[in-house]
């Protein structure tokens, strides 16, 4: 039984380091979507927003550079076909409601989404991090999670103060 006990750890720590591989790349990913996204912004609000959320994005990956030297691992990232598709929708809101009332609306909805997906990796590394025993990567990963889901609120109250009612309005 034993044996089999450490199996599974070895595949939940190649599956951590999968993962951690994942989200590298896509906050990677983001760091050049995010000022295309702030640029392109009607609302001087949603602009600082993801202005903003391009700093913190900075730090999640130093925080995920840590992590990856806790594991022994060499920081690179691996395709996530997730973020290209995420990111890909955001361009086509910004091309297809270019100068429409309802851009801003629709590039919030976009990066809304973008945070859904790093709350799900960022939830489910730190919980595996802390079956693996890495106290410090759990405490990194906590750190980011907390930052993720605060740009959600703030995305949501900004939608609800005033870019979907500016896209109504019109």
């Amino acid at each position: 039984m034993a044996k089999k006990a450490k199996q599974q750890e070895k595949q939940l720590d190649e599956l951590f380091h999968e993962t951690l591989k994942d989200i590298y790349y896509a906050e990677k990913k983001l760091l050049t979507a995010l000022p295309k996204m702030a640029k392109a912004a009607q609302s001087e609000d949603l602009a600082a927003a993801f202005e903003k959320h391009a700093t913190e994005t900075e730090a999640q990956i130093e925080r995920l550079e840590q992590v990856f030297a806790m594991i022994d691992e060499t920081p690179k990232g691996k395709t996530c076909e997730a973020i290209n598709g995420l990111v890909d929708e955001g361009k086509e809101i910004m091309s297809d409601f270019k100068n429409s009332p309802a851009h801003d609306a629709g590039l919030l909805a976009a990066a809304q989404a973008v945070e859904h997906y790093e709350i799900s990796r960022y939830g489910t590394l730190r919980t595996w991090a802390e079956k693996l025993g890495l106290n410090d990567a759990v405490a990194l990963l906590e750190a980011t999670l907390e930052e993720e889901k605060k740009t959600d609120k703030a995305l949501t109250q900004l939608a609800e103060a005033a870019v979907n009612d500016m896209a109504e309005a019109a």
